[in-house]
C-alpha cells in the first residue's frame, strides 16, 4: 500500500512542477517543465507493470516468476526520445534566444526590461 502511494505522489508531485514549469515566461524553465513530465511519464510506465520486489526480470526455466519486461523496454524507450527531444528543444530555444535576444517563450519581449522607454 504504501509504495503504490509513494509512487502516485512522486507522478502527481513530477506532474504539477512539469506543468508549473511549462507555463513559465522563459524557454530554460519550459525546457526543465518538459524534463519533469518526461520523468513522470517514465514512472508511470513503470509502474504500469506491476511493481514486484525481488523477482528476476530475465525469464528462465529454473525460475517460475518474474517480473515483466515489457514496462522496463517502454521506460528505455522513452528515455532515449526524451534525450533527443530534450535536445532538439534545447537547440531551438538556444536558436530563438541567439535571434532574438531574448528568452521570452510568449513572444513578449519588453515584459520584464527596465531599459525599454514607456
Amino acid at each position: 500500500m504504501t509504495l503504490e502511494f509513494l509512487m502516485a505522489s512522486a507522478i502527481g508531485i513530477l506532474v504539477a512542477g512539469g506543468i508549473y514549469l511549462s507555463l513559465r515566461a522563459r524557454t530554460f524553465q519550459v525546457v526543465l517543465g518538459l524534463t519533469l513530465f518526461s520523468y513522470a511519464v517514465n514512472l508511470f510506465l513503470f509502474a504500469s507493470g506491476r511493481l514486484i520486489v525481488g523477482r528476476p526480470p530475465i525469464w528462465s526455466r529454473s525460475v517460475s516468476d518474474y517480473a515483466d519486461p515489457l514496462p522496463q523496454a517502454l521506460v528505455l524507450t522513452a528515455i532515449v526520445i526524451t534525450f533527443g527531444m530534450t535536445a532538439f528543444v534545447v537547440v531551438l530555444s538556444l536558436r530563438s534566444f541567439l535571434e532574438t535576444g531574448s528568452d521570452q517563450v510568449d513572444g513578449d519581449n519588453t515584459a520584464n526590461h527596465s531599459d525599454v522607454a514607456p
